[in-house]
């Protein structure tokens, strides 16, 4: 390819020259980006407590009932209009910002983060039983994108701010700031060069700064009861990540099998759409406490002596719930509803291990709580996200151990029944159906960095060696502290980063194939 060095360095000076500049922007795309999500949340919190006093008013009284599926079902149509629009904002937004960073989608973020924002608050303050840290994330990586293009940032800086917005995001949805930075470096961006953890950690720690002063101190989830179980008991938790494991790869598949139903329905966006809303009004007048996410159900877990059947009908009525809500395309996320589930499954589990297998009561929160770290896990497959995610939310660090032990077992019990990454399945499966697809110029040129694994193909070769792409260019390779201009000759090891050159129109095939080369199979 034709080499422009006069473009080589400006991109190469990022790097050389910017840190700290990286470092103070990151900071306030991260209090903005809190800020927004402090605002979401509040009123989020209004919106729900009012439709939940809506359901109790048609519980009590039959005559509101007609008027509160009019409701729903008008909010409905509204919100499958907003899809219309903008088809960007459907489902969780995690997977569309996978997109963007993988160079594979492209999104107006202007519209995206009014009609995802918006939409976000209808479905979610109604009850559907969606998470806000999908939307969460994708508001985070429109402020982030929106910060990059008003400052004239390049393709590649832009990236990095899109990140660090969207683990903004989490990081203010949750009160989970590492778990933000984890998430975004595990989970989206999949690269742990020092640039995107800085700004990563910058970003997240601002919005969770701006949160924690609306919201307090508080962790998430603040159990009073929660005390570090025996090692003794350990063999219990096997069981549990077996059973979690299953119950992740049911969720998974549930998930998938519900957007394909949908879609051989042939209804209309606004058709499917309004679906979710009439399931969720005939459940806030029945079954109230499954309503949301379920953060309310999770603490209500601690202090609840719920019999054994009516603990499985609210885990089978959840599982479907979920499934009907997430299939239809509405606005929302997953986090929440499988942390949920997860809980409720553990629970499960809990009560069997406590009343056959003589494990003291005073253990069945834990049972509750390391759940949905398995679940996390094998649903996601970022067990490092899940494991700190948890402990950000609870507040505590008496548990690493048996996060740790639940979520390793429940992701290979879901490796083994064949589940695939739940994120990486639906930015499938808007890549097969999404008109969003990025297309960008030859004449205009980026840069990638991949990370070398050990015992891939590109470790212990020389640059020569190695078959690159038509189209890209070695431009810089960053081992340690120490940055190395590259030649035929350099050798490349585990641990590298390299960054090569290509253009924008090329660069999802060549991210693909030297991503291909660096990862061990």
């Amino acid at each position: 390819m034709k080499h422009d060095h006069a473009a080589t360095r400006r991109m190469l000076s990022y790097g050389e020259l910017k840190k700290y500049q990286i470092l103070a922007e990151s900071l306030i795309v991260g209090l903005i980006v809190g800020l927004v999500i402090v605002l979401h949340r509040i009123i989020l919190s209004s919106v729900f407590s009012l439709f939940k006093n809506f359901y109790s008013l048609g519980r009590e009284n039959f005559v509101y009932i007609p008027a509160i599926f009019a409701v729903l079902i008008f909010l409905g149509y509204i919100v499958g209009k907003s899809v219309k629009i903008d088809p960007m904002i459907t489902g969780s937004g995690i997977p569309q910002v996978e997109g963007i960073l993988l160079r594979k989608l492209k999104q107006k973020w202007y519209s995206v983060l009014v009609l995802k924002f918006v939409s976000g608050l209808v479905c979610l303050g109604t009850g559907l039983s969606l998470g806000r840290e999908g939307p969460s994330v994708q508001i985070g990586s429109c402020v982030g994108e929106g910060f990059a293009e008003s400052t004239k940032k390049m393709d590649n800086e832009k990236k990095y701010f899109i990140t660090c917005g969207a683990s903004a995001g989490l990081a203010a949805a949750f009160n989970a700031p590492m778990a933000g930075v984890m998430f975004s470096l595990e989970e989206a961006h999949k690269n742990f060069s020092p640039i995107v953890l800085l700004s990563a950690i910058s970003a997240s720690l601002a919005a969770d700064f701006a949160s924690k002063n609306f919201f307090g101190l508080k962790p998430s989830l603040n159990f009073q009861q929660l005390s570090a179980m025996p090692l003794k008991y350990y063999w219990a938790l096997l069981i549990l990540g077996i059973v979690i494991g299953i119950s992740g790869t049911i969720f998974n598949k549930g998930l998938l099998v519900s957007q394909i139903l949908y879609k051989k329905t042939n209804l209309s966006i606004e058709m499917k759409c309004i679906i979710p809303f009439i399931v969720t009004g005939i459940v806030g007048l029945t079954v109230p406490v499954l309503l949301g996410g379920g953060h309310d159900l999770i603490m209500s877990l601690q202090n609840l002596n719920i019999h054994m059947e009516l603990l499985i009908a609210y885990i089978i009525i959840k599982f479907i719930f979920t499934f009907v809500c997430f299939g239809s395309g509405a606005p929302g996320g997953i986090f929440f509803p499988l942390l949920t589930l997860g809980s409720l499954v553990g629970d499960f589990v809990g009560i069997i291990m406590v009343t056959y297998f003589n494990i003291p009561q005073e253990y069945l929160l834990n049972f509750i709580v390391i759940a949905m770290a398995g679940h996390f896990a094998a649903i996601v497959k970022s067990p490092i996200t899940a494991i700190i995610l948890i402990s950000e939310m609870t507040g505590s660090l008496n548990h690493l151990l048996s996060l740790a032990v639940v979520s390793l077992v429940a992701i290979l019990v879901s490796d083994l029944l064949k589940t695939r990454p739940i994120y990486e399945a639906l930015l499938d499966r808007i890549l097969q159906s999404n008109n969003s697809k990025l297309e960008g110029s030859y004449n205009k040129k980026t840069l990638v960095e991949v990370s070398v694994e050990l015992g891939s193909t590109m470790d212990n070769h020389c640059i020569k060696d190695i078959q690159w792409p038509e189209g890209s260019l070695v431009v810089s390779i960053l081992r340690g502290e120490k940055e190395i201009i590259p030649h035929g000759k350099t050798l490349l090891l585990a641990g590298d980063l390299v960054t090569v050159m290509t253009n924008e129109r090329t660069t999802p095939n060549v991210l693909e194939e030297i991503g291909a080369k660096a990862s061990c199979s």
